[in-house]
This record gives C-alpha cells, structure tokens and sequence, in this order.
C-alpha cells in the first residue's frame, strides 16, 4: 500500500497542508493513520476522498458536499445519496424557474403597448386608485401584496397603502402576466428578478447568465459523480442486492406467476 504524506495530497490541489489536514478534523476524507513518531500517513482511499469531496464543493457547494463526505465516512450511502438527490432535485427546480421566468419575459417584451404598462408617474395611488387604474379589486392588490409582489409603503398616521412609480410598474407588469395565464408564484419571481435587474432588457441578459450558469453547475455535478463514484469504489461499499439476470420473455409469452 502506498502511503502519501498531507504534503502530497495538497501538491495536486494546489492547496495548503493545513487545509488537509482541517479537511480530515471536520470528517470530508478518514482519519489518518500516525506514524510512531506522530506524523499522518495517508493513502490513495485519502486521495480519492479528497478529489471527491473538491468535486462536490464545486458542484454542490461546502454545506451539501461536507454533508456527502461525512455521510460515507461513517458509513451512511443511504444518507449521502439523499442529500445527492437533493442537489439534483434543486437544479430541476431552478431550470423550471429560470423557463417560466423566460416565457414570461418574453411574453412582455412581445406584448403589444408595454410601455404603458410598464411607466408610472405623478403621485403615489391609493389601493382604491389603482384598483380602478388596472380595473381589478383592491382584494386582488392585497393578494398580490400577500404573496410577496408587491410591497406598497404604508402612510405613516393612517396606515393606508402607498402605490409609488416601481410598486404600479409591478402591479401593472403582474396584471399583464395574469392575463396570460401565469400563476402568481412565476409573476412574483419575474417581478423580484426585474426589479433587481432594473427591466425587462436587464432581466434578459441576467437570464442567459443564470442558464450559463446552470449549465456550469449541471456539467460539474457530472464531473463530482465521477469523483464519488470513485470513492465509493475505493471504501468497498456495498451498492444493494445485484440486478435480476433472468432473461426477458420472449414475445407473446405468458406471464410468470
């Protein structure tokens, strides 16, 4: 068996000792065996782990890839392929997201007169003075305001809602997206992103860096498989009971009962 020293292990990362040697206190790669003399001796299992647990951070970030190193190095497959899963299942998520987000961008840049639905001046509107503006009920605004799109500010003596210039923009944008049959949980994450973008324009190039970078993650998941996979291998789990060998039936034939 090979042994490596923490000095090797951090020459191919281009990191410090110290760092291998806090990666191993905090449970990402197995303890190391000493020398009678006290210094760490690892081996190629300590190497695998490293790379892998590297992979995940970049994949998966330091929380999830910490918790997938722990999980296998006290034994825990079920629990470190849970928490696999949950990487994914969020990166399925945020695809969704970013295609409803970019539908509904599209949507208004296409939409005929959006200026007038996207530009609001003067002095501030009531509930009741934009309910009538959009022709809905101040129910619906409060609907709208309870589920996070719009955040009107409150007149300090009554506590009546103030609509200003961003909060009619926003109403009027959720109106538009309303009419096309948007769900309010799409529209509040359109309005959030345009409002942080500064418009639709912004929020376009915002998007295609937001795929870019889904993209980058979902190729660096494949990257961090790879790399636990590896390690895996190298601990000797044992991955359940083999697959059936039975050969198919062959077409037509009963069913076995």
């Amino acid at each position: 068996m090979k042994h490596l020293r923490p000095f090797d292990l951090a020459r191919e990362h281009g990191i410090s000792t110290q760092a291998v040697r806090n990666y191993e206190r905090d449970g990402f790669i197995p303890l190391a065996r000493r020398t009678p003399s006290g210094y760490r001796t690892y081996t190629e299992t300590h190497a695998a782990a490293l790379r892998a647990y590297l992979a995940l951070v970049q994949a998966y970030g330091y929380a999830t890839g910490g918790e997938i190193m722990r999980s296998l190095n006290t034994g825990d497959l079920d629990a470190a392929l849970t928490a696999v899963d949950r990487g994914h299942a969020q990166l399925l998520r945020d695809r969704s997201t970013l295609d409803a987000v970019g539908r509904a961008v599209e949507h208004l840049t296409s939409a005929p007169g959006l200026a007038e639905h996207t530009s609001a001046d003067g002095e501030p509107l009531s509930i009741g003075e934009l309910a009538r503006r959009l022709g809905v009920t101040a129910a619906t605004l409060r609907n709208w305001e309870a589920v996070g799109i719009l955040t009107p500010a409150r007149e300090p003596v009554t506590g009546h809602r103030s609509f200003g210039a961003t909060d009619v923009r926003d109403a009027e944008l959720t109106h538009l997206l309303r009419r096309g049959g948007y769900p309010l949980e799409h529209i509040r994450t359109v309005v959030r992103q345009i409002r942080t973008a500064g418009g639709t324009e912004a929020l376009s190039a915002a998007l295609d860096d937001w795929r870019r970078r889904l993209t980058a993650r979902g190729v660096s998941m494949l990257g961090a498989a790879a790399q636990l996979g590896g390690y895996v291998a190298q601990l000797g789990v044992p991955a359940g009971p083999p697959a059936t060998t039975e050969p198919a039936p062959a077409p037509g034939s009963p069913p076995t009962v």
